[in-house]
């Protein structure tokens, strides 16, 4: 088989399996869905406009949506079989991030989603000379609607036609800019092998059929879910686009589109988890007894379980009463949520799977196009706790460190989707690999360590981030993403930071569950007033001291938290009023950002009691 370019998964949609709905998104409140035909079509009309327009492969083109639809997948297309890139950013970056992306990718013009995202781009557009345009996906009062592109004459088809036959496998395909916590963002250039390598390996291990429906909801400015759309591309599914905010509930897309496919973080995992716990507290009597009778079920489950005698009975009677209506509150057809971009709590893995809904995680980062490891949908090849076994095609190798625990190392990685490098970047690129022994490895920052599986299987570890690791005053270093991790299996923390480099020992800034706290007060008569002012009360504090009495025993005493804060507000990757958000747009900890923000808070943790 000739090796693939990204485009080719459309045409061999079109030629093998062409599907009616093959991607869709809803237009004035009603679905909306083009078929592989259509799309094929448009696409190339599309290329046309492009090159009506006086765009020449090589030249750069900058996205940016809230919500993916058919029109920015046909755009893409578009680009790349004529040899332009994409270059796709986050709705949620300020205009100082815009004007230094679109500078630094030359990018010559711009397509935007609605709400603010023209504005801010435009905010930009006065101090950058290159930026001829910038269009609109969809109705705009000032910018003119992409589908001009659609109403180019057809003189160019052959023109199309003659640069797609001459792009290779090796070409660079897109520029995809990094959500990074430290620095401005880099430019991580990518071809179209280095995304081919991903699709292919996922297309063969998810049980795909063509015309499988599938629910997109994350940003393609990520890597993640724009390599998922080429996978579900690739295996005929049918694509509805839509965002976050209306997923759930009767009346949600979930149970309307009812897909056997989904994409996810582990953070809106997190979310629906924690809302089916709020319901089942809502609950009374006998009802609320059956639910964390099931609930309490799945935390002796793992991948391979298989009761037997009276638990297999137990397991059957929680399944008809109370699993059931999780995966119908799913659409009910749900084969496998996909989860990546930063580690799933267990908590959350083993009780979805445990009812049912398989949810499997991968890892890897967007200088590997994404993925180096994910876990399989057999049992065997699945363990809780860990990223799965290596990809085929990918090698690992753990860089030990005096700082690191026995069997950790820093991660280093070799495969087929490895990027070229940074743009424009050499210095920051020479510093993203290590050469060992004449060869030259991608050095991902995280740290990891290999587990056995039950069939001698080695299964990946990420145990923390090398740069996130904290170094007390006493010399001891302190790996903070475990201790955030086991603060965040329990109902009552939202979100948690450990603080401690430089400092004599360690802390942490605790965001508390409303729901999770607020039951708790109600079931220990504490008369709920606010948020805010139920985090000042004694028994409140109280409890959390006890949680952490529960938790630290679980680490060195040199890793173990002293004292704590509890913040009345959730971070986020976008704030209302203009300042720097505290998580990234992948929904990761800005602990510069962090750190700052809260200084007054932390500098009281360690004053002398």
């Amino acid at each position: 088989m000739a090796a693939k370019r990204l485009f080719d998964y459309l045409d061999d949609q079109l030629q093998q399996h062409p599907q009616e709905k093959a991607f869709g998104c809803k237009v004035n409140g009603e679905w909306h869905y083009y078929s592989s035909a259509e799309m094929v079509r448009m696409v190339n009309q599309a290329s046309c406009g492009l090159l009506e327009l006086g765009i020449k492969p090589g030249d750069k083109v900058a996205t940016v949506v809230y919500q993916t639809s058919p029109a920015w997948v046909a755009l893409d297309f578009a680009m790349a079989q004529i040899g332009v890139l994409n270059v796709p950013m986050y709705p949620t970056i300020s205009p100082r991030e815009y004007e230094y992306i679109l500078r630094e990718s030359e990018s010559q013009y711009c397509f935007v989603g609605e709400k603010d995202l023209y504005d801010k781009v435009h905010a930009a557009q006065a101090n950058l000379p290159g930026l001829k345009e910038i269009f609109a996906f969809g109705e705009h009062p000032v910018a003119r609607n992409w589908e001009v592109l659609l109403q180019a004459s057809g003189q160019h088809q052959a023109e199309v036609e003659r640069i797609k036959a001459g792009i290779r496998p090796d070409d660079m395909m897109t520029l995809v800019y990094t959500s990074g916590t430290t620095g401005n963002p880099k430019g991580v250039m990518l071809t179209h092998t280095n995304i081919v390598f991903n699709v292919e390996e996922v297309c063969k291990l998810l049980t795909f059929e063509p015309g499988d429906r599938v629910l997109s909801f994350l940003p393609v400015s990520h890597i993640f879910e724009r390599v998922a759309v080429y996978a579900f591309t690739a295996m005929s599914a049918g694509v509805t686009f839509t965002g976050t905010d209306n997923l759930g509930g009767e009346t949600g897309d979930l149970r309307a589109i009812r897909p056997h496919f989904f994409t996810t973080v582990p953070r809106l995992l997190e979310k629906v988890y924690e809302k089916i716990v709020a319901k089942g507290l809502e609950l009374k009597g006998a009802k609320r007894f059956l639910f964390f009778w099931a609930l309490n079920l799945t935390d002796d489950w793992h991948f391979g379980y298989r009761p037997t005698g009276l638990a297999a009975l137990k397991w059957k009677i929680a399944d008809r009463l109370i699993f059931s209506k999780w995966r119908e509150a799913l659409g009910g057809c749900v084969k496998t949520v996909i989860t990546g971009a930063s580690a799933c709590p267990v908590r959350v893995l083993r009780t979805f799977n445990a009812a049912g809904i398989p949810v499997r995680e991968g890892y890897g980062m967007t200088e590997a196009a994404p993925a180096l490891s994910f876990s399989r949908m057999e049992p065997e090849g699945a363990m809780l706790g860990t990223v799965g076994p290596l990809l085929d095609g990918v090698e690992v190798q753990l860089e030990p460190s005096p700082d690191f625990r026995p069997g950790e190392g820093e991660i280093l990685a070799k495969s087929p989707g490895v990027m070229l490098g940074y743009f424009k970047q050499p210095d920051k690129t020479d510093e993203a690999f290590r050469i060992v022994n004449g060869e030259r490895w991608l050095a991902t920052g995280d740290v990891g360590t290999w587990e056995a599986g039950p069939n001698g299987q080695k299964f990946l570890k990420i145990t923390d981030r090398k740069k996130e690791l904290l170094k007390t005053r006493h010399g001891k270093y302190v790996a903070p993403a475990p201790i955030e991790s086991a603060l965040k299996e329990h109902t009552l923390v939202e979100q948690a930071m450990i603080v401690g480099d430089d400092r004599k020992y360690v802390t942490a800034l605790l965001v508390p569950s409303q729901d999770g706290l607020q039951d708790w007060c109600r079931r220990h008569d504490l008369p709920w007033t606010n948020f805010a002012d139920m985090l000042l009360q004694p028994e409140v504090k109280r409890r959390f001291e006890m949680l952490l009495e529960r938790i630290n025993p679980h680490f060195a005493h040199h890793e173990q938290i002293k004292r704590f804060t509890l913040l009345p507000e959730a971070w986020e990757p976008v704030k209302a009023d203009g300042s720097e958000a505290e998580l990234t747009p992948t929904l990761k900890l800005k602990r510069r950002v962090i750190l700052e923000k809260f200084k007054r808070e932390i500098e009281a943790m360690y004053r002398e009691a």
